[in-house]
C-alpha cells in the first residue's frame, strides 16, 4: 500500500505550527485595529498619511464638523453595547454551565454502564485476539473531551463578541475618512475572530489527541471514539448560543422596528428608540457569538467523524499517524491559505468606492477556494499513501490518494457554489431581491408571498450541490469521503468567519453613527458596508447549513458503524416511524424558536410603546430613553425561551435510543437531516432577501429603487414588515436548524455503544 511522504514527526510539527501562526496573525490584526483610538485627537501630530489611514489624524474635519463630543459619544455607545453583550453572555453561560456539568455526568454514567463499569480490558473490534482499553476509560475520556469542546466553543463565542464590540465604534470613526478605511477596520476585526477560532479549535483537538494517546497507546479505535465528545461539546454550546442569542437579537430588532420605524416613523438606530441598544447588543450575541460557536461545532464534528471512521480503517489498524491526522493537516493548510487570502482584502488592494465592497468580499471566497484546492492537492500527495483501505459498512474499500483529494475538493467547491447561489438570492444587486422590493408596491401581503417563493426556490441549487458532493465523495471513499468533503467545505473557515463577522460589526457601526448624530454622508457609508455585510452573513449561513448536511451524514455513517447496524431498511416499520418523526422535528423546533421570538418581541413592543407614551420629551429628543429595561427584557426572555428548544434537541436521541433502539434512531437522524436542511436554507434566504429588499428601497441607488422610496413611503413600510417577519427566520430558526441536525447525529454517535447494548426497551417488552 506504500507509506506517506510526510513523516509522523513532520505532521506532529506542521499542525501546531500552523495553529500558532493563525493565533499570531489574529493578534497582529487586533493590534492594527486597536491603533484606531476612541479618544478625541488620537492621531499623531504631523504624521504622514500612511496606508489604510493608520498614521494620519484620527478625525478629519468634514462638513465643518470637528466635534470631539462625537468621538466621546461613540466610545460611550460602544461601552454600553459591550457591557450589555458581556452581561448577557455571562448570564447565559451560568445556565449553560449547569447543563454542561449535568450532561457530562450523564455521558460518564451511560457509557460506563455499557460494560457494567468494568475496569477489565476488552477484545478489540478490529482484532479479537488483541485487548483494548475498557469501556469505563472511553466513558471517562469522552466526558473530558465533551467538556473540552464545550469550553472551547464558549471561549470562541465570547472572544468573537468582545472583538466585535471593540471594533464597531472604531469602524464608525474610520468611516469619516472614507469607506475603504472603515471596510479594512471591520474586516480586520472579523479576521481576528476567524483565525482565533480556527486555530484554537485545531490546537485544542491536536493536544487532546496527543494527551489521550499517552493512555490509549495502540488502541486507536478507543482513542478516537473518546474524541467524539469534543464535537458534541462544541455543538451543544453552539445550540444554546445560537438559540439564546437569536431570540435576544430578534426580540430587540422586531420591537425597535415595529414601534420606531413603522409607528413613529423615526430612522433605524435612532437614539430616541429605547430598544436600540438592545438591538445592537443582539447583533453581537446572536450573529457573532452564536455563529462562532456554530462553525466551531461544525469543524469539531467533521474532524471527529473523519477520525472515527479512519480509526477502524487501515490508518488506525496499521497505526499510520500522518494519514490518520490528514483531516487536521487539511485544516492546518486552510489557516495558511486564509492568511494569504486576507492580505488581498487588507493590504494588496485598496477599496475606494462603495461599489467595490461586495466584489472584494466575494473575491475572498474565490481566492481562498482556488488556493485551497492547490493546498489540498499537495497535502493529499504528501500526507497519504498512494493507496489505502477505508472502512465501508463491514468491509474495507481500497482508495487512492487522488480519490480522497477529489472528495475534499468537491466539498470545497460545493461550498463556493452554495455561497454564490445564496448571494444571488439575497443580494439587492440581482433581480430576485429587486422583484421582492418591487412587490412592495401593492403592500406587505405581496411582499411576503414573493419572499417565501424566493426562499423555496433558493433551495434547489444548494441541494443539488450537496447531492453531487455526497455522490462523488461516497463513491470514492465511503463515509470517510463524506466526512473529509465536509472538512473541505470548512477548510476556509477563517475566511468564512471573517466575512461573516464583518456584517454585524458594520451593522453596529451604522447604528453608532446614527446614535452619535454623525452626518448623512457617514451613515451612507456605513449603510453600504452593512448592506454588503447582510449578503455575506447570508453566505456564511449557507456555508454553515451546507457543511452541517455533510457533517451530519458523516456522523450518521459513523453512528451506524459504531452501533453495529449492517443496513438501514426504510421499509422496516421501526425505521420508517423514525424517519417520519425525524422529518417533523425541524418544524417543531422552528415553531418553538419563532414563537419564542414572538413572545419576547411582544414584551419589547409594549415596553417601547410605554416609554414613548409616558416619558415627556422622548420624541422631541430632550429626554433620554430607558435602554436598560429593554436590555433586561431581551436577556430574561432569551434565557427562559432557549431552554425548551434546547431540551427538544438534546433529549430526542436519548429518548428514541433508550426506548426504541438504534434502528428507529437511525430513521430519526435521516429524517431530521433531509427536512432540516431544506427548511434552514429557505428560512435563511427568505429573511436575507426581505432585509435587503428594504435596504434597496432605503438606499434609492437606482431609478427603480427611487420610485419605491423614500423612507416612510407605503412600499417602504411594506418592506419593513417583510423584514420584521424575516428577522426570526434568518437569525433564529434558520441558523439554529443546522445545529439541530448536527447535534442529534453527534449525540447519537457518542451514546451509540449504550443504545446498542441497552436500547430499544419498548421492543424488548
Amino acid at each position: 500500500m506504500g507509506s506517506a511522504i510526510l513523516s509522523d514527526l513532520g505532521a506532529e510539527i506542521l499542525i501546531p505550527v500552523c495553529a500558532v501562526i493563525g493565533i499570531v496573525f489574529s493578534l497582529v490584526q487586533w493590534v492594527l485595529v486597536s491603533k484606531v483610538k476612541l479618544t478625541p485627537g488620537g492621531g499623531r501630530e504631523g504624521a504622514n498619511n500612511g496606508k489604510n489611514g493608520y498614521s494620519d489624524y484620527l478625525i478629519e474635519e468634514e462638513e465643518g464638523l470637528n466635534d470631539h463630543n462625537v468621538v466621546l459619544k461613540c466610545a460611550e455607545i460602544q461601552n454600553a453595547i459591550s457591557e450589555g453583550a458581556t452581561s448577557f453572555l455571562f448570564t447565559e453561560y451560568q445556565y449553560v454551565g449547569v447543563f454542561m456539568v449535568a450532561f457530562a455526568i450523564l455521558i460518564f454514567v451511560f457509557l460506563g454502564s455499557v460494560e457494567g463499569f468494568s475496569t477489565k480490558s476488552q477484545p478489540c473490534t478490529y482484532d479479537p485476539l488483541k485487548l483494548c482499553k475498557p469501556a469505563l476509560a472511553t466513558a471517562g475520556f469522552s466526558t473530558i473531551s465533551f467538556l473540552l469542546g464545550a469550553v472551547t466553543s464558549v471561549i470562541s463565542g465570547f472572544l468573537g463578541m468582545k472583538i466585535a464590540t471593540y471594533a464597531n465604534a472604531r469602524t464608525t470613526l474610520e468611516a469619516r475618512k472614507g469607506v475603504g478605511k472603515a471596510f479594512i477596520t471591520a474586516f480586520r476585526s472579523g479576521a481576528v475572530m476567524g483565525f482565533l477560532l480556527a486555530a484554537n479549535g485545531l490546537l485544542v483537538l491536536f493536544i487532546a489527541i496527543n494527551v489521550f494517546k499517552l493512555y490509549y497507546g495502540d488502541d486507536w479505535e478507543g482513542l478516537f471514539e473518546a474524541i467524539t465528545g469534543y464535537g458534541l461539546g462544541g455543538s451543544s454550546m453552539a445550540l444554546f448560543g445560537r438559540v439564546g442569542g437569536g431570540i435576544y437579537t430578534k426580540a430587540a430588532d422586531v420591537g425597535a422596528d415595529l414601534v420606531g420605524k413603522v409607528e413613529r416613523n423615526i430612522p433605524e438606530d435612532d437614539p430616541r428608540n429605547p430598544a436600540v441598544i438592545a438591538d445592537n447588543v443582539g447583533d453581537n450575541v446572536g450573529d457573532i457569538a452564536g455563529m462562532g460557536s456554530d462553525l466551531f461545532g461544525s469543524y469539531a464534528e467533521s474532524s471527529c467523524a473523519a477520525l472515527v471512521v479512519a480509526s477502524i480503517s487501515s490508518f488506525g489498524i496499521n497505526h499510520e499517524l500522518t494519514p490518520m491526522l490528514y483531516p487536521l493537516i487539511v485544516s492546518s493548510v486552510g489557516i495558511i491559505v486564509c492568511l494569504i487570502t486576507t492580505l488581498f482584502a487588507t493590504d494588496f488592494f485598496e477599496i475606494k468606492t462603495v461599489k467595490e465592497i461586495e466584489p472584494a468580499l466575494k473575491k475572498q471566497l474565490v481566492i481562498s477556494t482556488a488556493l485551497m484546492t492547490v493546498g489540498i492537492a499537495i497535502v493529499s500527495f504528501i500526507a497519504l499513501p498512494s493507496s489505502f483501505t477505508i472502512f465501508n459498512f463491514g468491509v474495507q474499500k481500497v482508495v487512492k490518494n487522488w480519490q480522497l483529494f477529489l472528495c475534499v475538493a468537491v466539498g470545497l467547491w460545493a461550498g463556493l457554489i452554495i455561497g454564490f447561489v445564496t448571494e444571488y438570492y439575497t443580494s439587492n444587486a440581482y433581480s430576485p431581491v429587486q422583484d421582492v422590493a418591487d412587490s412592495c408596491r401593492t403592500g406587505a401581503a405581496t411582499n411576503v408571498i414573493f419572499g417565501l417563493a424566493l426562499g423555496y426556490k433558493s433551495v434547489i441549487i444548494p441541494i443539488f450541490a450537496i447531492a453531487v458532493s455526497i455522490f462523488v465523495s461516497f463513491t470514492f471513499a465511503a463515509m470517510y469521503g463524506i466526512a473529509v468533503a465536509a472538512l473541505g467545505m470548512l477548510s476556509t473557515i477563517a475566511t468564512g468567519l471573517a466575512i461573516d463577522a464583518y456584517g454585524p460589526i458594520s451593522d453596529n457601526a451604522g447604528g453608532i453613527a446614527e446614535m452619535a448624530g454623525m452626518s448623512h454622508r457617514i451613515r451612507e457609508r456605513t449603510d453600504a458596508l452593512d448592506a454588503a455585510g447582510n449578503t455575506t452573513a447570508a453566505i456564511g449561513k449557507g456555508f454553515a447549513i451546507g457543511s452541517a448536511a455533510l457533517v451530519s451524514l458523516a456522523l450518521f455513517g459513523a453512528f451506524v458503524s459504531r452501533a453495529s447496524i449492517s443496513t438501514v431498511d426504510v421499509l422496516s416499520p421501526k425505521v420508517f416511524i423514525g424517519l417520519i418523526v425525524g422529518a417533523m422535528l425541524p418544524y417543531w423546533f422552528s415553531a418553538m424558536t419563532m414563537k419564542s421570538v414572538g413572545s419576547a418581541a411582544l414584551k419589547m413592543v409594549e415596553e417601547v410603546r410605554r416609554q414613548f407614551n409616558t416619558i415627556p420629551g422622548l420624541m422631541e429628543g430632550t429626554a433620554k430613553p430607558d435602554y436598560a429595561t429593554c436590555v433586561k427584557i431581551s436577556t430574561d426572555a432569551s434565557i427562559k425561551e432557549m431552554i425548551p428548544p434546547g431540551a427538544l434537541v438534546m433529549l430526542t436521541p436519548l429518548i428514541v435510543g433508550i426506548f426504541f433502539g438504534v434502528e428507529t434512531l437511525s430513521g430519526v437522524l435521516a429524517g431530521s437531516l433531509v427536512s432540516g436542511v431544506q427548511i434552514a436554507i429557505s428560512a435563511s434566504n427568505t429573511g436575507g432577501a426581505w432585509d435587503n429588499a428594504k435596504k434597496y428601497i432605503e438606499a434609492g441607488a437606482s431609478e427603480h429603487a427611487r420610485t419605491l422610496g423614500p423612507k416612510g413611503s407605503d412600499p417602504h413600510k411594506a418592506a419593513v414588515i417583510g423584514d420584521t417577519i424575516g428577522d426570526p427566520l434568518k437569525d433564529t430558526s434558520g441558523p439554529s436548524l443546522n445545529i439541530l441536525i448536527k447535534l442529534m447525529a453527534v449525540e447519537s454517535l457518542v451514546f451509540a455503544p449504550f443504545f446498542a447494548t441497552h436500547g430499544g426497551l419498548l421492543f424488548k417488552i
